[in-house]
Parts: structure tokens; sequence; C-alpha cells
């Protein structure tokens, strides 16, 4: 490729210039900034509808969310008119500023077949539109400031609206259903590692937690047919593999595995009787999350925050549910959740309305 000559260079160097200004003139509006605010209003108005459509759809705890959404229009509707004050009086000079640069692009063209001349008009203008760059940038720092606090937490809040909404979605299509009064607290997609190490034929699906029970369904698309080893033909698995009471989990381990160790990980230990005695899951959502929320079920932390009371006769008939078998005598330690109308007896195998 031949070298360019110097009018050549210059010329390059001023189609640049007059780009870059181009650019800018969207920056000296602060529009970046303005359209956050936009963006942040829209998502705090629609948060109140969010939680509506969750209590709707059978979400019911987190009693404070539905004050938390209605707060934050309120925290917005002070700051947002001063906010939108700083933005008008920051911008002012700004594009003072490139104005001033614009208007200097004139005698920089005409000089262009003259590179001696062009060169240090050329190389001003570049330096005071690197300084303007980094006003720009400075301003936009000062002003993302003023609501940086609130504005972090309507996106934890939302995003946390967000994998509830998921998790809804995730047991609507789910190939099993909730016992009456059995309410979902999250999901999450993962895999289980059967023998506690990563295998080929590993089940990948969702693993559910509820006020009751922890779920594994396999949810995944699966090879059928191949040609070269490119797959043709894939078919929908869907089946409900593992089930345990939250009330049989005795402990939940966190690690982090992968290269980079940046993969989240949970083994979970059962008591006697459950499905299995362990389970591995690789998760995509934070491990040490999941087991605070286990770990909450667990303590029946979650029937404090519910904002929508237990049934009390189901608990009662709970309490009520008998020890013995009336027709062998023999010993009903199982796990109880509320909702079931009936038992079996695991040695006889008698019904047992409760």
């Amino acid at each position: 490729m031949a070298t360019p000559t110097p009018v050549q260079q210059i010329v390059s160097e001023i189609s640049a210039l007059q780009t870059k200004i181009g650019w800018l003139q969207d920056g000296v509006r602060l529009t970046k900034s303005r359209d956050a605010l936009e963006d942040i209003q829209t998502t705090i108005n629609g948060m109140e509808q969010r939680v509506a459509n969750l209590r709707q759809k059978g979400y019911v705890f987190e009693k404070n969310l539905e004050t938390q959404a209605s707060d934050f229009p309120k925290q917005w509707a002070i700051i947002l008119p001063i906010i939108q004050h700083q933005i008008n009086i920051q911008s002012a000079p700004l594009s003072t500023s490139l104005r001033a640069i614009e208007l200097q692009l004139p005698r920089l063209t005409s000089s262009a077949n003259n590179p001696a001349a062009a060169r240090p008009i050329l190389n001003s203008l570049k330096t005071s539109l690197n300084t303007l760059e980094s006003n720009i940038s400075s301003v936009e720092r000062t002003i993302n400031g003023m609501y940086d606090t609130l504005n972090n937490q309507v996106y934890q809040i939302g995003k946390h609206l967000t994998d509830i909404e998921w998790m809804l979605t995730q047991v609507s299509e789910a190939s099993f259903k909730l016992i009456p009064n059995e309410s979902g607290i999250m999901a999450v997609k993962s895999e289980w590692w059967k023998t506690g190490n990563e295998q080929k034929d590993d089940p990948e699906g969702v693993l559910y937690l509820t006020d009751q029970r922890m779920i594994f369904e396999q949810k995944e698309e699966i090879a059928t047919k191949k040609v070269l080893f490119i797959t043709t033909e894939k078919q929908k698995v869907q089946n409900f593999l593992l089930e345990a009471p939250v009330a049989m989990i005795e402990d939940v381990k966190t690690s982090k595995q992968g290269m980079l160790k940046n993969e989240d990980h949970l083994d979970i230990l059962f008591g006697p009787g459950a499905q299995v005695r362990t389970a591995h899951f690789h998760i995509w959502q934070d491990n040490a999350t999941w087991q605070g929320l286990i770990n909450r079920v667990r303590t029946k932390d979650f029937d404090k925050d519910r904002a929508i009371a237990i049934d009390q006769t189901e608990v009662e008939k709970i309490k009520a549910a008998p020890t013995q078998c009336p027709s062998c005598g023999g010993k009903i330690d199982m796990v109880i959740l509320r909702g079931m109308d009936s038992i079996s007896c695991g040695y006889c195998g008698q019904v047992i309305r409760l």
C-alpha cells in the first residue's frame, strides 16, 4: 500500500476530525445522560405493575415488594428535576466549546492543500476536542453520581423481579404441578451431576426451590440425529427427576469450579429416606445466594415474609396428622407437606386421609 502524501494525510485527518465533531454533538447535549434518565423513569414507572403481575401469578413472598415499588417514584420525583436542571446548566458551556471548534473548521479546510499551514490548526483542534471529550465524560460521571444509589437499588430490585418472573414461567411450563398451598421461591438453570463429577449424559434443566420442596426437572433439547458430527435433529426432553422436602435437607455447601473458578456449584446433603443422599448441581446463579435461600426455607423465614398468609386450616391439619398407621400400627415418619390430603403407610400401604 502506497504511503499517503502530506496533503492526503491532512485531508484524512480533517475528515476524522469532522466525524468526531459529529459524534460530539450528542455528547455536548449530554444525550447519554438524558437517555439514562428516561430509561430509569420507565423502569420505575413500570415496577408497581410488575409486582402486581407477580402476585397475580402466585408469588406470595416478600411482603415489602409493593412498598419498595411505590417508594421509587416518590424518591425519583424529588431528585429528577434537580438532575435535569444540572444537565441543562452543564450542557451549555460544553455546546459553546464545540461551537468554537466548529468555527475554526473553514480555516482548517481551506488550508488542506498546504500541510505546513494546516498542521498547527489541526493539532490545536485535536487537543481542544480531546479536552472537550474529557469534560463531557467528567460531567456525565457527575450526573450519574447524583442518582447512582437509587439507580443501583432500582437495578437490583428489577433484576430480582426478572428472576422471579422467570421462575414463574418455568413453573407454568413444568411437567409437574405444585401441591396446594405450595409456592415457588426461585428457579435456576442447572445441571445435575449425578456422580458428583461432570459426565457427558448429566441431565440439564431447572432446579426449583419452593417453600416446601426442592425439585429438579430435566428440560433440554437432545440430539437425535447427527450427520458428520453435526446435529440435524433434536428432541425436547422434559422429565421430573428429583424432589425432596426442604425439611429433609441437612446441609448445603457451595463451591467454585471450572478453569477460571467462575462456575457456581451446590452440594446438597439429604437426610435418611430421601430419594438420594447427596446431589451436586452446577447452577447459573450465585451459589451463595441459593445457599441463603435454602437455609431461609429450612428455618421457615419465608413464612414470616409472606404477603399472603398461610391457610391455618392446612397448618392445623399437619399438626393433627397421625404418627402411627391406624391399620398396622407402624410408625409414620415421613415429612408431611401442607396441601397433602392423604399419606401412605410405608409398611402396609394403607392410604390415610388427613
